[in-house]
């Protein structure tokens, strides 16, 4: 009884609203995305992920995967050396494969290549990869037939996820590891997960949903594990992950200007203006949005208060510069993984329209690796100023407030380990952003003598992210524990709906009590977007304004 509603692979773009009407979307509704290997967004993979969305490839996609599998099988037939197709692979590329084996080569080369270790990938990630696999093989250059891609998507639909351990690629020739890891699974073989049978055999999870393990032909196997498809889908949501927490991270510093009186004029217009980065004059006027002004009067600060105090502390008045620069590489890094998760990056490539395979690197991940390099530099800076503001709020030397947030201080301790978990997750998130591209290994007996480490560069990107979110929580709590200590005075009316939001899930700190759940909490609210939906309307209301 569900009804599906078919999307092109493009529409859901990362606009908060749409994202929440599809993730939240009635259990008995699912939506359908058609992908065709060109227009994939970040949005489409989360959704895809998320388990909300059931996959379907277009017809014209369909058809140059048809055209290309029937141009392979025509110099399979003519028995012309092509490498992955009758040779072997890496330093084996000389070794010509006879045709009563080209089905055990491709079978072995997963076999053998399906060498991951470490934590299995999770379910999202599982089905990020997935798609994200499909989705490149329906762009027509990969010489894979219709029937696989086909088989694919019925497997992906019905929820079938092969175990993949995360970790085991160097990013070139594309994560080999992890992907062989997922087609070992669509084989039959290995491990396999879906939401009835829980772990077991690959072979049984498949029988179960009465579907039939894929059969390989020539070529198929290295289709299925030549491309960057871990890095990005690791990648993806990391970026995703760091839009949410970026915007949100705004408003939370705006939260702590208010708490701490700070001066709104450093936010100027004018001031801002003059400085041409886009990033900066954007966060710039998002704070003023929701800060003090005509639109949203204050009883916390006032222009004389701006006067008397001259200027702030930089983790304040910097914020539209630190923070801005983050959403400029955020932005930036985007747009590079869209790129690449629309490209080809099989070896060799099949141009059927020029009768042409030609053997190249497309696989090779340094892009997305050092994108997410990148990512995790930039979005860092987030947590490292947040843990700024956060010690001064606590600090009873740098403001009027109780000392850590809290009264009758001795007899309890407040915010002052909260705030040294914020420090030890900036702390590790320095070590984290050491790049990981800078680095490679020779590999395949120097075959592969250049590689990119996208994988652990991808991994590091997420946990950095996931470790920024942490830190923007506790700077959230403090926060609205500041502007509880300004009672009876209101803030604006923006931030005493995040004011509002908080306190329905986290109550004022009175007393110490039991901590981390309240850390868990506000991090819940950040990752779920609540924050930016809460005041996303009062933005919107201050700008019309404004403008007028």
């Amino acid at each position: 009884n569900q009804e599906l509603k078919a999307i092109p692979a493009g529409t859901l773009l990362m606009k908060s609203k749409l994202i929440i009407e599809i993730v939240f979307i009635n259990i008995y509704r699912k939506i359908k995305i058609e992908v065709d290997g060109c227009s994939m967004t970040i949005a489409d993979l989360v959704i895809l992920g998320s388990g909300r969305a059931k996959l379907a490839i277009s017809d014209s996609a369909l058809q140059g995967v048809s055209k290309a599998r029937e141009f392979l099988d025509e110099i399979v037939k003519s028995k012309k050396v092509t490498y992955g197709v009758n040779t072997g692979f890496g330093k084996f590329a000389r070794t010509i494969i006879s045709d009563e084996n080209l089905i055990a080569l491709q079978e072995n080369l997963i076999r053998s290549h399906a060498a991951g270790v470490g934590r299995t990938l999770s379910t999202e990630l599982t089905r990020m990869l997935f798609a994200l696999r499909i989705n490149i093989l329906s762009k027509g250059y990969s010489g894979i037939s219709p029937k696989v891609v086909l088989q694919m998507i019925d497997i992906f639909n019905a929820g079938c996820l092969p175990l993949v351990p995360e970790q085991g690629t160097v990013g070139a020739s594309g994560d080999l590891a992890p992907l062989a890891h997922l087609a070992l699974g669509l084989l039959g073989e290995g491990k396999m997960w879906s939401s009835q049978t829980g772990w077991a055999d690959a072979s049984e999870v498949l029988s179960f949903h009465d579907l039939k393990p894929i059969s390989l032909g020539p070529k198929e196997g290295i289709a299925l594990i030549n491309g960057t498809q871990l890095i990005s889908s690791v990648g993806c949501l990391a970026v995703f992950r760091a839009q949410r927490i970026a915007r949100q991270a705004d408003i939370v510093a705006a939260l702590t200007v208010e708490g701490l009186k700070g001066i709104v004029k450093a936010f100027d217009p004018k001031l801002h203006a003059v400085r041409l980065h886009k990033g900066q004059n954007e966060v710039a006027a998002r704070l003023r949005a929701v800060l003090r002004s005509s639109v949203y009067p204050s009883e916390i600060t006032s222009a004389e208060n701006d006067y008397a105090r001259v200027q702030d502390c930089y983790s304040l008045r910097c914020t539209p510069q630190v923070h801005g620069v983050v959403h400029d590489t955020i932005k930036f890094v985007s747009e590079t993984l869209t790129n690449e998760m629309n490209s080809a990056t099989d070896n060799p490539i099949v141009f059927w329209k020029d009768q042409e395979i030609i053997s190249g690197g497309n696989f090779h991940g340094e892009y997305p690796a050092k994108m997410l390099d990148y990512l995790a530099i930039g979005v860092h800076e987030l947590a490292n100023i947040s843990e700024r503001r956060i010690e001064r709020m606590l600090n009873p030397g740098l403001n009027d407030l109780p000392a850590f947030l809290v009264h009758e201080g001795g007899l309890n301790s407040g915010f002052m380990i909260a705030h040294c978990t914020a420090a030890a997750l900036v702390s590790e998130n320095k070590v984290l952003t050491h790049p990981a591209s800078v680095d490679s290994i020779s590999t395949s007996a120097a075959q592969e003598d250049h590689v990119s480490m996208g994988g652990f560069a991808a991994r590091k990107a997420l946990q950095v992210v996931e470790h920024v979110e942490q830190v923007i929580a506790i700077e959230l709590l403090a926060a609205c524990q500041a502007i509880d200590l300004r009672r009876p005075l209101q803030t604006t009316e923006p931030l005493e709906k995040v004011h509002a939001l908080v306190r329905s899930v986290v109550k004022p700190w009175d007393k110490d009590r039991y901590f981390a759940p309240d850390i868990e909490a506000a991090t819940t609210l950040l990752r779920e977007n609540k924050v930016w939906e809460t005041v996303e309307s009062h933005i919107e209301k201050y700008n019309s304004m404004i403008n007028k």
